[in-house]
């Protein structure tokens, strides 16, 4: 099972250079994916940022309905804030690390700020 980490879906739908190994990985894992709610927003932030209200409105109704979409709950952003402080991570990357320890999933990324994690539990594309 896996948390999928925003990067990989904005690396297709902005049609970046790793687009088609994101793509090949989702389809691989349709029923394995996971994403947090920090990530859906995010995505949307950028897109609308872009003027690209209408990719994500298609995110939404292709994408959305093959990914659980996760959130952690209040009571462990305590988590977050020592994740942060003794990873040396940002808010995002703390959030994203800490839903995926709570849920038991392996972070898929290309954020290479979980580089410095060594964690096994960090897949990186």
């Amino acid at each position: 099972m896996f948390l999928v980490d925003a990067n990989i879906f904005l690396e297709i739908l902005l049609g970046r250079d790793k687009k088609e190994s994101c793509k090949k990985f989702l389809d691989d894992n349709v029923r394995n994916l996971n994403m947090t709610d920090f990530s859906l927003h995010s995505i949307g932030v950028i897109l609308f940022r872009y003027d690209k209200e209408d990719v994500f409105q298609k995110f939404i109704g292709d994408v959305m309905p093959n990914v659980k979409l996760l959130s952690l709950p209040i009571e462990l952003y305590g988590e977050v804030i020592s994740a942060s402080r003794n990873l040396n991570l940002d808010f995002d990357d703390a959030y994203q690390y800490s839903t995926a320890k709570y849920y038991g999933l392996k972070v898929v990324t290309m954020d290479t700020d979980f580089e410095r994690i060594g964690d096994a539990e960090i897949l990186f594309l």
